[in-house]
């Protein structure tokens, strides 16, 4: 019976969010409007910024506000420096916990990119930077709520309450009209390493099952002194290298430049992948990824090894369905194995978008332990473009087999989302 309910309840509630959103948009919606960004992901600065101009379908707009975005736009015109400001909260809770039983944080973010080298030409120099300050409401943040429910697995690893701290100091360049991109500085190794259309925890998917590297990749902490260079081969096949700490502090930045060459402890990385053409670079894409970590102090990870596949189709301009997961050797990530699936719907233009996703995941024997559960992790999320600088995102979820709690073979798990961009 246990069984029975563990299937029927989410496809109850993907059916019913399925039947309320084509009510709500039929109207035929177009591609997203991310074309500019290179090899970056959809949280890279100028990916993210791309999305925050891009043209919506919201529900009402935000008028009043168009003279402050005039003035963003022709500074960009003038000086070649984008810049954005953000705000982000999320709530969740949980039917079953070892401990607490809810989560709340906060977030408000400063990013920027600045055009210094080749301003409106094609081979850019770029400064890139971001800055936040990260904090919980309550007992615990929502990076912390997975562990709280015995569930091996994150929702919204970035909602931390890191306080303070900085995500991207570095300088990006691109060679041969933008086939060859590299950056170097303070990165952050999700802003390039297996990405594709639906990994931002502010905009698409709330587990981090369904985010970068499957839970099977060792991922240093953002802000680790790196280098990173991607390239077109063909103009269908690409291949991306990169170097990083992985040992760095977000809350002690530059201490990383201490760390790279004192502890010599690193996270490599190289991604070979196809596209249907550079402009579509992750919506069209296929990729294995291979990477070997040297172990961390900070992180107090083991030395390891895994392999990422992914693959992502986008079409009719508004269905992206993908297939991911890996496989670790030890490394320190949460899963030595994943397997997940699932769809990203667009019902407007980079506006209001359902999605949906079921993964499998054993757990990482050299991190938690032998003899525990696999286990199985659905979510269905929303997200609702009410104006063109404000969306909510309510999910749902459901965990089958949470490994480090014997008290249930499953738990219901409801959040929400919301981020105002500026």
């Amino acid at each position: 019976m246990r069984l029975v309910y563990s299937i029927i309840i989410p496809v109850m509630i993907l059916g019913f969010m399925l039947i309320s959103a084509h009510a709500a948009l039929a109207q035929e919606s177009e591609e997203p409007d991310k074309k500019k960004g290179g090899f970056g992901g959809p949280d890279q600065v100028e990916r993210q910024l791309e999305d925050d101009e891009a043209e919506k379908q919201p529900f009402f707009e935000l008028g009043f506000l168009q003279p402050y975005f005039n003035f963003k736009s022709n500074l960009k015109e003038r000086t070649g420096l984008g810049f954005g400001l953000d705000y982000s909260a999320a709530y969740f809770g949980a039917s079953e916990s070892l401990g607490e039983k809810s989560a709340g944080s906060g977030m408000v973010r400063l990013y920027g990119s600045w055009d210094l080298v080749g301003k409106g030409a094609d081979n850019t120099g770029a400064f890139v930077f971001k800055i936040e300050h990260r904090h919980k409401y309550g007992a615990i943040p929502v990076k912390s709520l997975g562990f709280e429910l015995g569930y091996v697995g994150m929702f919204l690893p970035s909602f931390s309450h890191d306080e303070f701290r900085m995500t991207n100091f570095y300088w990006r360049q691109r060679f041969l009209g933008g086939r060859i991109s590299m950056v170097i500085g303070l990165l952050d190794v999700t802003d390039y390493a297996d990405v594709y259309g639906l990994a931002s925890p502010w905009m698409h998917f709330t587990n981090f099952a369904f985010s970068t590297g499957s839970q099977t990749m060792f991922v240093p902490n953002d802000v680790n002194l790196g280098v990173a260079i991607g390239a077109y081969i063909t103009d269908n096949i690409y291949a991306i290298a990169g170097i990083n700490d992985a040992n760095s502090d977000p809350t002690r930045p530059f201490r990383s430049f201490e760390t790279f060459f004192s502890e010599n402890q690193y996270f490599k990385s190289v991604e070979v992948g196809w596209v249907s053409s550079r402009e579509r670079h992750f919506f069209d894409n296929i990729h294995l990824l291979y990477w070997h970590s040297d172990g961390s102090e900070f992180q107090s990870a083991l030395p390891g090894w895994g392999l990422n596949f992914s693959g992502t189709w986008f079409f009719q301009g508004k269905y992206m369905p993908f297939i991911r997961g890996g496989y670790a050797k030890d490394g320190g990530s949460l899963m030595q194995k994943s397997v997940n699936a699932g769809f990203g719907w667009y019902q407007a233009a980079n506006s209001h978008l359902l999605g949906a996703a079921i993964g499998w995941g054993e757990v990482n024997e050299s991190t938690w332990g032998e003899g525990l559960d696999n286990q199985i992790t659905m979510e269905v999320f929303y997200r609702a473009q009410l104006s063109s600088r404000f969306a909510i995102t309510p999910t749902v979820q459901y965990i089958i087999n949470p490994a480090m709690n014997p008290n249930t073979g499953s738990i219901f798990v409801w959040g929400i989302r919301g981020r105002l961009s500026l």
